[in-house]
């Protein structure tokens, strides 16, 4: 296989921003990620894929439940901020404000849109594990003024070097 037009052409999939939050007693995770998507009307499904050997992989196991926290246009500050580990300050995910959600997953008080998930399966390839979430609450900050795929932070909006994929 060419590898470099593996890559380039893998990277020209779309993908929108997110924060993945879990909280199991003590332990919070919160990671950018951004192979997201919705697989399921009824029930509502999403999935992610979580690096296998990273703590929101752990975390979100052992809870059971997650929220995916949807990044608005301009939120890029907060997308680099959960580049790296969480840090939990009182009410705070490395200096971002939140709140439990019915859950039990944090939510990102910051954040355009959350749903919180059920998780109900979990699908073990490659460096990066499939969780399948059943969407049990959704929550908007502020409604759209036109589309809503239109208001997601995508991953173009980060800079002309920054890509997660190939």
């Amino acid at each position: 296989m060419d590898e470099a037009a593996k890559k380039t052409a893998l990277r020209m999939i779309p993908y929108g921003i997110y924060v993945m939050t879990a909280e199991k007693g003590e332990e919070i995770a919160a990671a950018t990620v951004n192979w997201v998507t919705q697989t399921s009307f009824e029930p509502p499904l999403v999935i992610v894929a979580v690096k296998a050997d990273s703590g929101a992989h752990r975390v979100t196991r052992a809870a059971g439940a997650f929220a995916l926290n949807m990044l608005g246009k301009g939120q890029q500050g907060v997308a680099f901020g959960f580049f790296k580990p969480a840090e939990k300050d009182g009410n705070t995910i490395s200096g971002e404000p939140y709140r439990s959600g019915e859950s039990g997953a944090p939510l990102l008080v910051n954040a355009v849109a959350n749903v919180e998930c059920r998780l109900v399966e979990v699908v073990e390839r490659g460096d990066h594990h499939i969780f399948i979430g059943e969407v049990i609450a959704a929550h908007v900050k502020t409604e759209p003024a036109g589309r809503p795929d239109e208001a997601i932070l995508e991953m173009k909006d980060l800079g002309d070097n920054v890509f997660y994929g190939g």
